[in-house]
């Protein structure tokens, strides 16, 4: 499968903005999709993901209940909504497909390519 990701810009501490990342190749609601970041001097680390499922969903500590990640497999598409930005929220966002939880989260499948999110104080 082949994703796509987009959605990302400048906004203000407090804003918001929705990230999609649509898939492509073979049926897309058959996979895990889920969303990582990596901020500039850091390592990528896991944002939010579907498991288990497609009612089941995993949030990082750092963005629960501030960030919701939803589906549309009529349009194959994957949704990272995220409200009450923060400064340190400022990263590159990847999406990526197969998800598997082994200690830590990791991609089995496909990366998608970063869309930059920048939030300002």
């Amino acid at each position: 499968v082949q994703l796509q990701a987009s959605g990302g810009g400048l906004v203000q501490a407090g804003g918001s903005l929705r990230l999609s990342c649509v898939g492509s190749g073979r049926a897309f609601s058959s996979f895990y999709v889920g969303w990582f970041r990596q901020a500039p001097g850091k390592e990528r680390e896991f944002v939010a993901t579907f498991a288990r499922g497609r009612g089941v969903t995993f949030y990082s500590d750092a963005v629960e209940g501030r960030f919701s990640i939803s589906r549309d497999d009529a349009r194959n598409t994957v949704y990272l909504q995220m409200n009450s930005l923060r400064p340190e929220d400022t990263a590159v966002y990847y999406c990526a497909s197969d998800l598997s939880y082994e200690g830590r989260w990791i991609v089995r499948g496909s990366w998608g390519q970063g869309t930059q999110v920048t939030v300002s104080s």
